[in-house]
């Protein structure tokens, strides 16, 4: 395992001290414009929020997002030297849904995001004019959110990435009501992102793990197939946190006393 590591941690040398460490990441995006002080202040936020988010999105989470950062290195360099077996990436234990409420979250954080960069810019524009008195109510252009939820509902284009292309396409669809069974069909449809074009035959067959989940029987002919899936008829998603998770969050708001016990 060592040996596998060589060569990352040769490379690694000239990084002496965490301040170099955080330098240099930062470095590596948008950043690199900045003065040396502000860009550690940028990595150490990049850290806090997006690496790792499942982790901890606290200032003090960096511990425990070692300790994942190490474990998935080891298992990385176990799989490529053959200690252990490599994962089976069709396995539906490591899964997710993204369900209709989290995505339309999603996108209402996007828009919420514009909106507030589009005001910040008026207002800095009506600064810079030197007028004395700023109507805030003429920046706040609220359109911009519900004609964003409007589009995405119409058109089912989900989300922009930053070059403003569209990240989703045929999230929202009109609901099938040619029968009873189709519209119940229609409302439990799983899509795999995968492009359908695709030769993969592994991502379309039948797996042992879809077992009480998936509709063995179900599916689209044709380029789809296999990749459109239906939820089982009693099957249902779960949603919410495990207990640790949730005791963690009632403490942030206040809540004390809690412990969990394995019931």
């Amino acid at each position: 395992m060592r040996e596998a590591l060589r060569a990352s941690l040769e490379e690694a040398k000239i990084i002496q001290s965490q301040e170099d460490a955080l330098d240099y990441i930062a470095k590596r995006g948008i950043a690199q414009t900045y003065v040396k002080d502000k860009r550690i202040i940028y990595a150490k936020l990049l850290l806090e929020t997006e690496f790792l988010p499942h982790v901890s999105i606290k200032s003090n989470g960096a511990l425990q997002k070692s300790f994942f950062l190490g474990y998935m290195a080891n298992k990385l360099v176990k799989a490529s030297i053959g200690l252990i077996p490599e994962d089976d990436r069709d396995y539906y234990g490591k899964k997710r849904l993204d369900m209709a409420g989290p995505m339309l979250a999603t996108h209402f954080r996007q828009l919420f995001k514009t909106f507030t960069e589009i005001m910040a810019k008026l207002i800095k524009k009506d600064l810079d004019a030197g007028h004395s008195e700023i109507d805030i109510v003429k920046t706040l252009k609220s359109d911009i959110i519900s004609r964003g939820l409007k589009t995405a509902l119409a058109t089912g284009n989900w989300g922009k990435d930053k070059n403003g292309d569209t990240i989703k396409t045929g999230v929202a669809q009109v609901l099938n009501r040619l029968t009873f069974m189709s519209s119940i069909s229609h409302l439990r449809r799983l899509n795999t992102p995968m492009a359908k074009t695709g030769k993969l035959a592994k991502p379309r067959q039948l797996h042992n793990t879809h077992w009480g989940m998936v509709c063995p029987a179900e599916t689209p002919e044709g380029a789809a197939c296999g990749l459109v899936k239906n939820l089982a008829l009693m099957a249902f998603v779960s949603v919410g946190s495990t207990a640790t998770q949730l005791v963690s969050i009632l403490e942030d708001f206040g809540v004390e006393g809690l412990s969990v016990h394995n019931h």
